[in-house]
């Protein structure tokens, strides 16, 4: 209690009234909770008291495993179990990709309690890892289930639910949504009977209570003054802004750094320790702008963000929820969101309103917005570096655009290229080489390429084939 106080937390979420009570009473829980619900407590309370009870000690072993999607989100987890446990005497580590296996393995042999892993990792060191005994394992913990089975580890967690011991072992698994797969792997991970808890199935809407969310239409060629416009008014803020590519994400904040409107960046080309660094940086920033790609979007918890920006569209409504869970967290969060919608675009707003997701649009009056259009496109044709950051971008943005998931609503065709090259800086569309294929699902005809721009020749459209850049 002594920690949840130093923490300063007073009054429960409802994930955390409604999941700790069965998790202390040693149950197994399959949890439905959208981001930004507080489970990260709701699991972790249980499995320190849990640990506690036993008096663990570091010979041991492992007593506990959280299995996380991503490093930032173990990170994170990592960061509040440590001071959950500030006045327990039990061990806690991390084993995530990236890090040194070597001190991980040392640190395993020695003893930890409570262990926070990626899935991949963790997999490894149960096959390699001599000295990690894990025969003790009295509680696992799955959090965002889909998220880690949308990233390929499906395989990975199977394995590891076969390995690690069932007899004396408690699971818990959370998850944003409900799939076929997370079903598949509550029914091989979960013993018969789970407590279920639903905390979204009463709620009008998908996204938390505190958020107030918009969009506005603008065309591209005012896209970026739009967004600069915005950020400079709004430097007293912490803002977090996304982008559809690495790239995007390269090119914007060494643009906006460079005319001194300071930016963080994060994103999947980063390496490990740069990620973590910057990300935590900008949680202990009191205002800020961090401009990243979705590997920041899903469950990273982020004090007191004001607003979030979409400037590239998410992927499907799932994406666009799990984006804007980066504000408004806890019982009270409050917080704001605004999303850019090109005209072509509008029918995604339909798929939200489906999906639950209230918005209203916000109106921009132009007077407002900042014409820095001339002295941008001086920039990038003066500036070499800046000039090539910018046409990587504008090919990567192409390519995410044609292997959007809602090609009915997100159709490369309809893209104004001259207008879409203004917000990069060009006075006129560059020439780019983006990737195409024959089909994304069907027949598997040989990958092309050509400078975006130029004819295809005649006969059957070719359709764009996803580059992997996030």
């Amino acid at each position: 209690m002594q920690a949840i106080k130093d923490m300063g937390f007073e009054t429960m979420t409802e994930i955390q009234r409604r999941g700790i009570p069965p998790l202390m009473a040693g149950k197994d829980v399959l949890g439905a909770a959208k981001t930004g619900s507080g489970k990260t407590l709701a699991f972790l309370i249980p499995a320190v008291e849990m640990l506690s009870a036993l008096r663990f000690k570091p010979r041991n072993g492992t007593g506990v495993i959280i299995v996380s999607p991503t490093r930032e989100l173990a990170l994170q987890i990592f960061g509040v179990a440590r001071e959950l446990l500030a006045h327990h005497s039990q061990t806690y580590g991390i084993v995530i990709g990236g890090a040194n296996r070597r001190a991980e393995a040392e640190k395993l042999a020695k003893g930890v309690n409570l262990l926070v892993a990626t899935p991949g990792r963790l997999l490894d060191h149960l096959l390699n890892t001599p000295g990690f005994v894990y025969k003790n394992l009295k509680s696992l913990v799955i959090d965002e289930a889909d998220r880690i089975l949308e990233v390929g580890f499906e395989d990975e967690m199977r394995q590891i639910v076969k390995i690690l011991p069932k007899d004396e072992r408690q699971t818990m698994l959370f998850s944003a949504t409900q799939t076929t797969k997370v079903e598949d792997l509550a029914r091989i991970s979960l013993r018969p009977g789970p407590i279920l808890i639903d905390v979204d199935y009463r709620k009008e809407h998908s996204t938390v209570e505190g958020l107030e969310q918009g969009y506005v239409i603008c065309d591209s060629d005012i896209r970026f003054r739009l967004l600069f416009s915005f950020l400079k008014k709004h430097q007293k803020k912490k803002v977090i802004v996304f982008f559809s590519s690495c790239n995007s994400v390269k090119f914007y904040a060494e643009l906006l750094n460079y005319i001194d409107l300071p930016v963080l960046e994060l994103h999947g080309n980063m390496k490990q320790q740069a990620r973590t660094n910057r990300f935590f940086e900008f949680c202990n920033a009191s205002s800020g702008i961090l401009i990243c790609t979705d590997v920041a979007a899903r469950g990273l918890d982020i004090p007191e963000v004001h607003w979030i920006l979409q400037f590239d569209p998410p992927d499907d409504p799932r994406d666009y929820i799990h984006r804007v869970g980066r504000t408004a967290r806890g019982a009270n969060g409050k917080g704001r969101s605004l999303m850019f919608l090109l005209p072509s675009e509008v029918g995604f707003l339909k798929l939200l309103k489906e999906a639950r997701v209230p918005l209203v649009e916000f109106e921009l009056p132009a007077s407002k917005i900042l014409n820095i259009q001339s002295q941008l496109e001086t920039l990038i044709g003066k500036n070499y570096y800046l000039n090539k950051s910018a046409k990587d971008a504008f090919r990567s943005y192409l390519n995410a655009y044609a292997s959007h998931s809602l090609r009915s609503v997100f159709d490369v065709s309809k893209l104004d290229l001259v207008k879409l090259a203004k917000s990069f800086g060009f006075q006129t569309p560059p020439r780019v080489d983006i990737t195409l294929g024959a089909s994304l699902g069907r027949d598997k005809k040989t990958e092309s390429r050509r400078a975006y721009g130029s004819q295809p020749k005649q006969g059957k459209r070719p359709m764009y084939q996803r580059k992997i850049e996030r």
